[in-house]
């Protein structure tokens, strides 16, 4: 029997790993889970276990509110532990996070194949935390799977190919959660919005500037529409220090499936969040996403989605400009049956 070790710490790899845990199940692979503890908060991570019915972790590491540098070396040090004892014929990792980082470079250590999920993603922007994790987590992995066919370019241009690794597109995962929990989840009366905002990225959050830029374009739009913001742990923690107050009724994290209705229930959602303006794309709505570039490219394809840096008046005239709009999401840009499609790949190559 095939083992692997998933290592997930974060929202977006709870959304992601739900509908392969189910397919590993049906498969007969033995997989044993490391959550690390990044997303510690039980509205960002055990929630999402409960929703998402996502097997319960072997081993909870209970590592966050540390230095980027102080999080991945713990993390390093209690996985590579972990792997000494369960001699996995592969770790799978998600994304882009600490948790990714640490768990591939502790297993690239003995010699454990690592699996990339969302490989080939690239922001070009080596300042973001994300794009370094996911940079090095690629030029490690034995088994990169990869979104979209511009994701196996970004590979091949750093050299990464079928020389050196198994590069795959198999489409995006997420779909596959979305395709499971959406279907009979419709909004409830207190799920519709104007518009659906979430904002947790460092870069936007750290800048006083740029998070004053932000909360004055959403006082601004909250004054002409309805406006649903669940506030992040980091986000409302950097309000108070930046003194920065919003002018609407703001909430606590959602749950995916809270979430999902919201995205059903609006008419826009602005966020710098990568899982989200997916979430939102599949769900037909259109998104502003609040960043100068993003690594999901082909959601920028039929206008659908729009980047837009962080100063008030863009934000305000853009918002106001896509909420106008019709939009055409006919396109199938991440496939379907991602799970399916790397549990195939796993088995060809497990010797």
């Amino acid at each position: 029997m095939i083992k692997i070790i998933s290592v997930i710490g974060a929202r977006p790899q709870f959304i992601k790993s739900a509908p392969l845990s189910k397919y590993f199940k049906l498969s007969k692979i033995n997989e044993i889970i490391i959550h690390t503890g990044q997303h510690y908060d039980p509205e960002m991570s055990k929630i999402f276990f409960d929703q998402l019915n996502i097997p319960k972790e072997k081993y909870n590491l209970g590592i966050n509110q540390l230095s980027h540098g102080a999080m991945t070396g713990r993390m390093i040090e209690k996985i590579e532990e972990i792997l000494l004892i369960e001699k996995p014929d592969f770790i799978l990792v998600y994304g882009d996070t600490n948790s990714t980082l640490a768990a591939a470079i502790a297993a690239v250590k003995h010699h454990i194949k690592i699996i990339h999920v969302e490989a080939g993603l690239r922001s070009f922007n080596r300042k973001m935390p994300e794009e370094i994790n996911r940079v090095l987590t690629d030029n490690i992995s034995d088994i990169l799977f990869c979104p979209s066919d511009e994701a196996v370019k970004n590979l091949y241009q750093e050299g990464i190919n079928q020389e050196n690794a198994i590069v795959s597109v198999v489409g995006d995962v997420m779909k596959d959660t979305i395709a499971l929990f959406s279907k009979d989840n419709a909004p409830y009366d207190d799920d519709i919005s104007d518009i659906l905002v979430t904002v947790h990225r460092e870069e936007n959050i750290i800048s006083k500037e740029k998070l004053s830029n932000i909360v004055n374009s959403l006082n601004a739009l909250s004054e002409e529409y309805n406006l649903i913001f669940p506030l992040h742990p980091s986000t409302k923690k950097r309000l108070q220090e930046h003194n920065l107050k919003l002018n609407f009724k703001t909430s606590k994290p959602f749950g995916f499936l809270e979430m999902i209705r919201k995205i059903k229930g609006t008419g826009l959602v602005i966020t710098d969040s990568g899982g989200l303006q997916k979430e939102a794309y599949y769900l037909e709505k259109p998104s502003l996403i609040i960043r100068d570039q993003t690594e999901w490219v082909e959601l920028l394809q039929d206008n659908v989605n729009t980047l837009c840096p962080t100063n008030s008046e863009m934000i305000i005239n853009q918002a106001k400009i896509k909420l106008d709009e019709k939009y055409n999401f006919q396109r199938d840009i991440y496939g379907n049956d991602v799970s399916k499609k790397i549990i195939e790949v796993i088995k060809e190559n497990h010797h």
